[in-house]
């Protein structure tokens, strides 16, 4: 349960810290619209330094964070008419082994995008008040999809959120 933004974001923060810095990963976000995706990604960008805003890239598909030591490239494919339009924005470019790209609406991309190593699903669960009162907490299930996503998976498992 994440009752919170502030929790969603740190679990944002703690897939990052449970990454080997010197490994990337593709991870899928799944969820309907305000479930939280975007929140999750500015959790691991704050985590690794960046203070900016961190909006979802609905309108170019794809924005690019610069960090020391790691790229993050941050998808929203909610728009995408085609999977192969992907082909041209240089989709192959992004994936490289050490890149983190986290992806909104990856069944868009479906048969274009490559494997995930982490599907996190987030979900509204309405049953559940969050500590603001009555409105609804958030839910994040993790899949693994790699030996990667084994590991972030791993270092998330002692991730108890505040409320």
């Amino acid at each position: 349960m994440l009752p919170n933004e502030q929790a969603t974001v740190a679990l944002g923060a703690k897939i990052l810290e449970s990454l080997s810095a010197d490994r990337g990963a593709i991870i899928y976000l799944i969820g309907d619209l305000g479930a939280g995706k975007t929140t999750l990604t500015r959790g691991v960008l704050h985590a690794l330094g960046h203070s900016g805003a961190v909006k979802s890239p609905t309108y170019t598909l794809v924005e690019p964070y610069e960090m020391p030591g790691r790229n993050i490239y941050h998808f929203d494919l909610y728009r995408l008419a085609d999977p192969e339009e992907l082909e041209y924005v240089g989709i192959r470019d992004y994936f490289d082994g050490k890149s983190l790209c986290l992806i909104e609406w990856p069944s868009r991309g479906e048969g274009v995008l490559p494997p995930a190593d982490l599907i996190v699903k987030v979900s509204v669960s309405p049953g559940e008040a969050s500590s603001l009162g009555s409105l609804p907490g958030r839910r994040a299930r993790l899949l693994a999809q790699s030996e990667v996503g084994e590991a972030i998976i791993q270092g998330c498992r002692e991730f108890a959120p505040q409320s």
